[in-house]
């Protein structure tokens, strides 16, 4: 089991969020033509190809134009995204009217992501935002017809490797089970059973598009998981609850729109303008990269932050990636450690060839590897390899109160990145280094044995009373968090580096 999870950790982390909703959007566009080639669906395949075309190409045309009139590179995978959605939100038809109300939903959405925006970032939903404001106009109104029974056999798969990918499992569980339980109870009012209403209301209407495609959007969601979760149950509640205030009705697209609203208000309000100051090895295979925000950036020590990191011949997980902070907050300048072993991605050659006074953008901040907030409580850092950078942080803040244990696991001496750091911490380090080489005065030899549960036990006695938190890849977190557990760690919790 840990394995195949590892594998599958693997392939997914090849991908950015970005990258593979773009792939699961097209398989299910393909899918939706297939169905309607064998009646499954009555729209017409001439009408869905038209419906495709204008929606991508309306979508695309008006992003680039935008994006030249502001002076910044078009996002094409954020574009090509909003067309695809679109897709699945408007009825394919070949009606005038119905096209024009599509084209404006296509160019709100674009313009959107620039005049509904704060300081770079886009606060609401680009697609929801098109459909709402078109659906004003009475040109044309959403219909999320990609909630269709048909649709469900890829349509579910689809969203669970999304929501996988991202770990927003909990979040839409949150939604579906708000949402749900208000429609069903609303049905079986009205005399269905159970089985019908359930059947309705997951089948008949957009909850699994809606939370794997729309309301998990990273850019438009809260930092936090708390705050992630409280959200996801007050937008299953908007969601659902039927309402009527003048030309102002229930709608999922307005559901989303005031949830990303509130998140807005709870988390860093805008993009972040980062300007590279320079860069040192940290290890033979891994580097710090430094750089001087515009203004105070908040974070947790632990937490991470997305950069925009615009280059050509972009790998298949496009230009934004997610790394580490290892700088405490508070500090003028903020540091990311990064792994440099060959092969680079397309990502690292690009922060490589940053030169020092060139700027990139910073598109969120978040994540909840964070220490718990009682300074009494032990915890026990485990990191392998380049795992060990989301702890740096942690360990150059002021914790000078806690009882801190860490195992650090490296390949030899050399890979064991900022010691001096670990040392000035006053934390109990314990080296594991595969090579045999004897690790610095301060650290702990715990030889080249395996860490199993048996050997995390006899090194960290009292694990049990520990909070435990593991950082690597995913290979190596599968591993060694099943160790905590045999080990008898209560609360273990994991921050995977899936490659960038």
């Amino acid at each position: 089991m840990i394995a195949a999870k590892s594998r599958m950790d693997t392939w997914l982390g090849r991908f950015t969020m970005y990258r593979l909703i773009l792939w699961v959007l097209g398989v299910l566009v393909a899918y939706s033509m297939v169905l309607d080639a064998l009646g499954w669906l009555t729209f017409g395949l001439p009408e869905m190809l038209v419906h495709l075309l204008l929606c991508l190409g309306v979508t695309y045309a008006s992003g680039r134009l935008l994006a030249l009139l502001f002076g910044v590179k078009q996002h094409t995978e954020s574009s090509l995204i909003t067309g695809l959605l679109l897709y699945f939100l408007f009825w394919p038809a070949f009606g005038a009217m119905e096209m024009a109300g599509v084209a404006l939903a296509c160019v709100l959405a674009s313009v959107s992501k620039y005049a509904l925006a704060f300081r770079g970032r886009h606060i609401f939903n680009p697609a929801a935002s098109g459909a709402f404001i078109a659906g004003l106009t009475g040109l044309n109104i959403a219909t999320w017809w990609a909630a269709t029974p048909a649709m469900l056999w890829l349509l579910v798969p689809g969203v669970l490797i999304v929501l996988y990918r991202t770990r927003k499992m909990l979040m839409a569980t949150v939604f579906l089970v708000a949402a749900t339980s208000i429609i069903t109870v609303e049905l079986v009012s009205r005399n269905m059973t159970l089985g019908q209403a359930l059947w309705q209301t997951l089948a008949q209407r957009p909850l699994l598009f809606f939370v794997g495609f729309m309301l998990s959007e990273p850019l438009t969601l809260p930092p936090r998981r708390w705050q992630q979760l409280a959200l996801a149950g007050v937008v299953g509640v908007v969601f659902a609850v039927p309402y009527n205030f003048g030309f102002i009705a229930n709608s999922p697209e307005l559901a989303l729109l005031l949830g990303n609203l509130i998140a807005f208000f709870l988390g860093q309000r805008g993009g972040v303008h980062l300007t590279f100051k320079g860069s040192r090895p940290l290890t033979p295979a891994s580097t710090e990269f430094k750089f001087e925000p515009q203004r105070p950036v908040r974070f947790a020590p632990g937490q991470f932050m997305e950069l925009n990191l615009p280059h050509s011949g972009s790998d298949g997980k496009g230009r934004r990636r997610v790394f580490s902070i290892t700088s405490p907050p508070g500090e003028a300048e903020v540091t990311f450690g990064v792994g440099t072993a060959e092969p680079l991605s397309t990502a690292k050659r690009a922060l490589f060839a940053l030169q020092p006074g060139d700027s990139v953008w910073a598109t969120a901040v978040g994540g909840d590897f964070v220490l718990p907030h009682d300074a009494g409580k032990p915890v026990l850092l485990i990191a392998a390899g380049i795992g060990i950078t989301p702890f740096l942080s942690q360990l150059a803040a002021d914790e000078a109160s806690r009882d801190i244990v860490v195992v650090y696991l490296a390949k030899g001496r050399d890979e064991l990145a900022c010691v001096e750091k670990l040392e000035a911490s006053g934390a109990k380090v314990i080296a594991r280094l595969a090579d045999g080489s004897t690790p610095p005065e301060f650290m702990v030899d715990a030889g080249t044995s395996r860490i199993d549960a048996a050997r995390l036990k006899e090194l960290v006695p009292d694990i049990g009373d520990r909070e435990v938190f593991v950082s690597g890849s995913p290979a190596s977190v599968d591993s060694l968090r099943a160790a905590a557990r045999g080990a008898g760690a209560r609360r273990v919790h994991v921050d995977s580096f899936a490659g960038y």
